[in-house]
């Protein structure tokens, strides 16, 4: 009797515990939906709103960077956030703060009216992705733990790709507007599933918010970006210019030197003498760098270039993110048994193939043969890459730091998709012709291979896996 009143107990308390992995789960793709569609559903929405509010090339890229520069610089502070306050307390305030912010953006009025609401809603942005992402590297362990990472990757990754195709329908059907209310539903449903998860926050014993540091860093992405983008404008002569530039630069140097000292650094310069941490963000710089400007330039392009309207323009990415919903979860799961060195070589390198491949792209616009060859190319590759890298990366550190190894992470991808997009308008020169198509088809495939050939030399399959791959 004993015993089966504990075997009942036993098989009860893994339900429940298998219950709660499921709702960890599906709050942290929710929660990060939220921030990676807002950041690609806009992109296919640029043209229409130059049309409303106003403004060229550089008012473009400042909707997508003032995003970016707020997302990249605070998401390390969201870590320390995290581990002082709980995870699920800054998802939920960091919630909050995107509905509100996203209403913001879909009633402005003028270009510094939406660039300033992007902004804020990058501060909001912030909280959520390194505090998702944790919660999965705290709930599940060793093999299960790459399976969950591996579907988190996919439905986020996938965000990233089907949010043109909802812009572009929102944009041709009714009004950019609603662009960027596209998360009220997303948002609704997490804060009511963390309403129900019951799951007990996580706080680390004196951990600390490293507020210099913070303001280093955000300081030093907007001088830099700032420069980078106005410079098309103004010119480097300009003091405008040259002396923001200087100041970025001097406040990136402060803030590394600060995060060597601090007591409670942001971001902890000790975690890059991991081969597999350093090696997968460089590789994460390079790729996703990657992956924002061709992101962005393939959204514009084929609107102001061939001439499709927004939906078919966004609709042109559909085939990836079919391939990124059916084979992430897969993939991450031969990741954990075969280790992630080679999908994290092979993936970019086929990327760097579809990037190529956008050279066929001629005046005389033809979808079927001169884009959607790349576009199918593309996704294979960046299924087999994201979610082996997020593992890689994520399992070279012991899961209690795994909220700031996940905020340096999105830190590194986002800051490498703020520059990468800043330098946009001097690989087109101002505008984004056929020419200037081309040359950014050429940089992404060349910062894809980057990626591949760091990966190779610099990742190392864990121990465990390494001594079983030869006998498979």
């Amino acid at each position: 009797m004993d015993d089966g009143a504990n075997d009942g107990e036993t098989t009860g308390a893994g339900a429940a515990s298998a219950r709660a992995q499921r709702l960890v789960l599906l709050i942290a793709i929710l929660a990060s939906f939220v921030s990676f569609l807002d950041g690609t559903v806009v992109t296919v929405a640029l043209p229409a709103i130059q049309r409303d509010l106003g403004g060229g090339l550089a008012t473009q890229q400042w909707v997508v960077d003032a995003y970016l520069i707020t997302l990249g610089s605070l998401i390390l502070v969201a870590g320390s956030l995290s581990d002082v306050f709980g995870r699920i307390v800054v998802l939920r305030v960091g919630l909050i703060g995107f509905g509100i912010t996203s209403i913001a953006a879909a009633a402005a009025i003028d270009p510094m009216f939406l660039i300033v609401a992007r902004g804020l809603q990058g501060i909001a942005g912030a909280l959520l992705v390194p505090s998702s992402l944790a919660l999965i590297t705290s709930t599940f362990r060793g093999p299960a733990q790459s399976r969950a990472i591996g579907t988190w990757t996919g439905a986020t990754t996938a965000a990233m790709l089907v949010g043109p195709v909802l812009g572009g329908a929102f944009v041709d059907l009714v009004s950019w507007r609603l662009v960027f209310l596209i998360n009220v539903l997303p948002i609704g449903a997490t804060l009511w599933l963390l309403a129900i998860l019951h799951q007990r926050d996580k706080r680390r014993a004196g951990a600390t918010v490293d507020w210099l540091g913070a303001m280093l860093c955000t300081v030093g992405l907007g001088g830099a970006v700032f420069a980078l983008i106005e410079q098309e404008r103004l010119g480097w002569s300009s003091p405008a210019i040259w002396g923001t530039m200087v100041i970025g630069i001097l406040c990136i140097a402060g803030f590394l030197v600060r995060q060597r000292f601090a007591r409670e650094p942001m971001m902890p310069l000790g975690l890059f003498r991991i081969r597999n941490f350093s090696a997968g963000n460089l590789a994460t710089a390079f790729v996703y760098g990657a992956l924002s400007l061709n992101g962005l330039v393939l959204a514009v392009y084929l609107q102001q270039g061939a001439g499709l309207p927004a939906t078919l323009a966004g609709l042109a990415s559909l085939p990836s993110t079919v391939i990124m919903i059916l084979f992430s979860s897969r993939v991450g799961t031969w990741a954990g048994k075969l280790g992630p060195r080679m999908f994290m070589t092979l993936g970019p390198l086929t990327m760097a193939v579809g990037m190529l491949l956008l050279l066929t792209v001629r005046e005389d616009f033809d979808y079927w043969l001169q884009v959607l060859p790349s576009v199918i190319v593309y996704g294979i590759g960046l299924t087999i890459t994201v979610a082996p890298l997020t593992a890689a990366i994520l399992g070279s550190i012991e899961p209690e730091r795994s909220g700031i190894a996940s905020a340096v992470n999105n830190a590194v991808a986002r800051i490498a998709g703020l520059v990468t997009v800043a330098l946009l308008g001097m690989m087109v020169g101002g505008v984004l012709d056929l020419q200037g198509f081309w040359r950014v088809a050429i940089v992404t495939a060349a910062m894809f291979a980057l990626g591949g050939v760091i990966s190779f030399a610099g990742i190392r399959n864990p121990r465990a896996v390494a001594d079983v791959s030869p006998s498979m």
